[in-house]
């Protein structure tokens, strides 16, 4: 009898589990497609359409917007004859005066080795770096700047992090966005971002575009300062680039050293390159290895990166450049951005302006002051 009513228990359990094996198969439909499958299929169509990424904070009449969207429409339309397929949807960003402010009252790493050489006081920088950061912080108060700044601030600063993990210098970079920023109210340097062109970087990734910051800046310290604010990863983060280390590597050549499990890298302080004008066209062929089809910038130092892309030998190539011409909201410079207006007229480049399609910079709540 117990044989029995095993064997009837065991039998029903096998022709429930059946059924319900049965039940979940859901039945092709014509061509092959499950219900399930475009059950799935519409979801996630409604998920995408409902996560549309707009472009917010530019004017509504602002024409460098309505060419930007222009663009992103028919270079993502499959149907378009300038479609571009998302693995060359390549978008390259300069940092300073095109995604945050240059102007309190300077560049944010010649205001961080100012900080460094002459004000911290973990910091014991020597003799001859002092001058220069001294001579560096006088020409930015009198709008004359020191001959050649631009590779001494690169060599010093070099050796002003000299010994720092990446991550060290990193923190460093995020403690240094806690300073106000000088010329404005409620601001501070890590605040400083203009909002037109973070909400540009958003609608370009929701549309599959691949974002890179090439800048003339420290690679680690735009890492520092890109971390946490805009959607881009540490390694599309193209820079000005120094030597690396081993802790315990001391002289030794990288080629005779082998890496322990006690090193740690660190930063060594010898410049490699420089990432402006056109060395910042061999930095995108060498670590991207494709021609962009997209850049931005705002200065004579991103006209080659704008040429190199304009010059997309595949695709539809546009160059956008931000012109410093709010004297409102902004320390503008309207020489400069006249300057700039003319280099678009002759290369084809498009200008943004600060004042005409910015709806906001840095918010409503910020305001400029006196130096």
């Amino acid at each position: 009898m117990k044989t029995k009513t095993r064997t009837r228990v065991l039998a029903t359990a096998l022709a429930i589990s059946i059924m319900s094996s049965q039940a979940v198969v859901c039945p092709p439909q014509e061509g092959g497609v499950s219900v399930a499958a475009e059950s799935a299929k519409k979801t996630k169509a409604k998920v995408k359409k409902e996560t549309t990424v707009e472009l917010t904070d530019w004017t509504k009449d602002s024409a460098a917007a309505a060419s930007l969207k222009s663009y992103v429409k028919r270079t993502t339309n499959k149907n378009s004859k300038s479609f571009i397929p998302v693995r060359d949807r390549i978008a390259v960003f300069d940092l300073d005066g095109t995604i945050i402010g240059e102007l309190y009252p300077s560049y944010f790493e010649y205001m961080m080795f100012i900080h460094r050489a002459l004000y911290d006081e973990t910091y014991q920088a020597p003799e001859d770096m002092k001058e220069f950061a001294k001579a560096l912080e006088e020409g930015i108060a009198t709008g004359s700047l020191p001959e050649g700044n631009e590779l001494l601030h690169a060599k010093y600063a070099g050796l002003a992090y000299k010994g720092m993990t990446p991550g060290q210098l990193k923190a460093y970079t995020k403690d240094f966005m806690n300073t106000k920023a000088d010329g404005f109210t409620h601001l501070t340097r890590g605040q400083a971002f203009y909002k037109p062109m973070v909400s540009l970087v958003k609608y370009l990734t929701a549309n599959d575009f691949t974002c890179y910051i090439v800048s003339g800046s420290d690679r680690t310290v735009v890492r520092g300062i890109v971390a946490g604010n805009l959607p881009i990863p540490a390694n599309h983060v193209i820079g000005m680039s120094y030597t690396m280390t081993a802790t315990g590597q001391g002289d030794a050549d990288g080629l005779d050293y082998v890496y322990s499990k006690d090193d740690n890298v660190i930063l060594d302080g010898d410049l490699i390159i420089k990432t402006i004008k056109m060395n910042k066209v061999s930095a995108i062929a060498l670590e991207i290895g494709k021609v962009p089809v997209l850049s931005f910038g705002n200065s004579s130092g991103d006209v080659s990166m704008a040429q190199y892309v304009e010059n997309n030998p595949r695709y539809e190539g546009k160059a956008y450049m931000v012109c410093c011409d709010d004297l409102v909201r902004e320390h503008g410079n309207m020489k400069k951005a006249d300057d700039m207006r003319m280099t678009c007229l002759e290369r084809g480049f498009e200008p943004i302006s600060m004042r005409d399609d910015f709806a906001t910079i840095y918010g409503k709540k910020v305001s400029i002051t006196d130096y």
